[in-house]
This record gives structure tokens, sequence and C-alpha cells, in this order.
């Protein structure tokens, strides 16, 4: 199974490197007050894509804060349960 998922990352790899040898010419991204800055296609495309998932991670950030602090807590409520006697009714039947 590892080898498949290497297989594909390789081809994935090749693809990639295939659409970035393709776009490499030039483009100009024009910003405001007349600033502008060349580079070609693909770094573009990169930093875009870079930028989107640096972004993503930190809207989950928050979450995941919160995931874990509830998890330490729960944790440390199993430990002292298990520590201490825990009697277990069962419903009379």
């Amino acid at each position: 199974m590892s080898a498949l998922i290497w297989f594909l990352r390789g081809i994935l790899f090749v693809i990639f490197l295939g659409l970035a040898i393709k776009n490499s010419s030039d483009i100009e991204l024009r910003f405001f007050f007349d600033a502008s800055w060349q580079a070609p296609l693909f770094l573009v495309v990169l930093c875009s894509v870079a930028a989107g998932v640096v972004l993503g991670l930190l809207a989950l950030l928050p979450q995941v804060i919160r995931q874990r602090r509830r998890i330490g807590s729960l944790q440390r409520q199993l430990e002292r349960g298990i520590a201490g006697t825990v009697e277990v009714k069962l419903p009379a039947q």
C-alpha cells in the first residue's frame, strides 16, 4: 500500500512539474498605487495555494486548541475516576 501511495505521489509530481514547465511565462501582477510585480505564472499559483493552505490552517487553529483542552480535561477526569472508587449502578430488571 505504501508503494502505491509513493507511486501516485510521483505521478502527481510529474504532472505538476509538467504544468510548471508549460506555464513558465512571466505575468505582471498590478497592485494599487501603480505597484507591479513580474513573476512566472507557476510561482504565482504556487504562492496563492500556499497562502490558502496557511489561512485554512489558521482558521482551524482555535477549534484544534479547544479540542486539545477538552481532551486533556477528560483525560484528567478519567485518571481521577480510575484512582478513586467508582460505583456503577445497574438499572433494576
